[in-house]
């Protein structure tokens, strides 16, 4: 997959595009991208995905954008898994975001991103003020155009809202299903305090690239990244015992049975199933006693997954 950083450095070939922020990769972003490069092969064309840096509500609302689901980072992996040809990220400012409908449509979409065939949900807007449609968009001369139906599952129609709301209620199950895989976080092991390494539970610290992050809590998880996937416990949060109010969240993995240095690693970490939420605890031996606790509730989890 080739990365365009913004449209007016797109030199395409004649492409399918499709266009969104595409936070999570979920089950509907998926669908998309499937219709996208079946569209593609039928008309003898490239596959194109524009996004946006940062989500066009982190520019306008920043105090209530959503949480993000995938750094950009994230984001990026997950589309060249799906066979995208050309990624074109968009800087999304002021000066973008007052871009006028029709200007958007016929001098970015036809002519800087050579557009053949467009393929949009049923609930895509574009341009100034969210003011052009699906109407607009398919009176271009210039290219095709499609919708694709929103994907439900159980009754639910699957967006990035319905998977936020799953991993925070720590329904992981719920949140793997809407994805079609377990949610994830990924990015470099860094130096942290050393304080899992003084209670006897090392931890690996994870860079987070989030805004924040859509939950909290101690969970089970599975890393990805070294030789082979490793068993462990994860907590994602402030660490209540240890840090004031106000501290930022962190990602700490211990890693079962695992006892080497992995400073600079890139680790890919699912969470499988959230045992508790964060909690204060008295003091370091409470603390103690509990994360052992977790320990065995998480090994334990696995061996009831492998008999399951």
């Amino acid at each position: 997959m080739r990365i365009v950083r913004g449209v007016n450095a797109a030199q395409l070939p004649p492409v399918a595009l499709t266009i969104g922020n595409f936070d999570g990769l979920h089950l509907g972003h998926r669908a998309m991208l499937a219709e996208l490069r079946l569209a593609a092969a039928t008309r003898g064309l490239k596959t194109a995905v524009l996004t946006f840096e940062p989500h066009p509500r982190e520019l306008f609302t920043p105090d209530t954008a959503p949480t993000r689901l995938t750094s950009l980072r994230e984001k990026l992996e997950l589309l060249a898994a799906e066979g995208i040809d050309y990624l074109i990220v968009q800087r999304f400012n002021r000066a973008f975001a007052s871009c006028e409908p029709l200007t958007f449509r016929d001098d970015i979409v036809a002519s800087k991103l050579n557009a053949r065939f467009v393929l949009v949900g049923d609930d895509f807007r574009f341009g100034a003020k969210r003011a052009g449609d699906f109407a607009l968009l398919s009176q271009s001369c210039s290219f095709e155009v499609a919708s694709l139906p929103s994907v439900t599952l159980d009754g639910e129609r699957v967006s990035s809202t319905a998977v936020r709301r799953a991993l925070a209620d720590g329904d992981m199950a719920r949140a793997a299903h809407l994805l079609g895989r377990p949610y994830s976080i990924s990015g470099q092991v860094i130096d942290g305090d050393k304080l899992g390494r003084e209670l006897g539970f090392p931890t690996a610290n994870i860079r987070m690239r989030h805004n924040r992050p859509p939950m909290q809590g101690i969970y089970v998880v599975r890393a990805h990244g070294l030789e082979q996937p490793v068993q462990g416990v994860a907590s994602l949060g402030v660490r209540p015992t240890v840090k004031g109010a106000g501290a930022a969240p962190v990602l700490e993995v211990h890693l079962f049975d695992f006892n080497r240095q992995i400073y600079r690693q890139h680790l890919h970490v699912d969470f499988l199933h959230k045992l508790r939420d964060e909690a204060k605890f008295a003091g370091l031996p409470e603390l103690i006693a509990q994360i052992s606790r977790d320990c065995e509730d998480a090994r334990a989890w696995f061996v009831h997954e492998v008999c399951a």
